[in-house]
């Protein structure tokens, strides 16, 4: 690779990075399933920085990989480890701990859901994509974005009956 573009792509980790890994996050529910799935998106970008680069929108082809290989990793996982669902945050001081509650139930719900709805979720409410980037990003078309969001939103305001309409996702 290039001098120029190896600085283009150390550039994009820089100013992605943050991001890339809170959606990752969202996708997986897991830290550190985040931050291998970041890691080889992040790679596979690398190995193609031309072609990405080159890319009428560079951010939606990394997102799109990292969509795609999330998918994958579902597919393909095999229990080797018995792992934790999570590990509870610990509480803020006092005022703050409805809101530590309120965020686990949420990534509890957020976790519970099929991995296209929850991709729909994450990328239309927490990344704030429109339903066209969105069914871009997924390989879909705008209908189905919106009926996978419709099936999430419902299953999701199921789940947190104790939130209030304004906390809703």
């Amino acid at each position: 690779m290039k001098k120029s573009a190896e600085d283009d792509f150390r550039m994009f980790v820089r100013t992605r990075w943050p991001r890339l890994l809170r959606t990752a996050y969202l996708l997986t529910g897991h830290h550190q399933d985040a931050e291998d799935l970041v890691q080889a998106v992040l790679a596979r970008a690398y190995t193609r920085w031309e072609r990405v680069s080159g890319a009428r929108d560079p951010d939606a082809y990394v997102w799109r990989v990292m969509i795609n290989m999330n998918a994958d990793r579902l597919r393909r996982r095999r229990l080797g480890e018995w792992l934790t669902g999570w590990l509870p945050e610990r509480a803020a001081p006092d005022s703050a701990d409805e809101q530590v509650l309120e965020r686990g139930v949420l990534l509890d719900a957020l976790r519970a859901l099929p991995p296209r709805q929850r991709a729909t979720v994450v990328l239309r409410y927490l990344e704030d994509r429109s339903e066209r980037e969105v069914a871009e990003l997924l390989g879909t078309g705008v209908g189905t974005v919106r009926s996978q969001t419709a099936r999430a939103l419902r299953r999701l305001r199921a789940e947190l009956p104790e939130l209030t309409t304004s906390e809703r996702v």
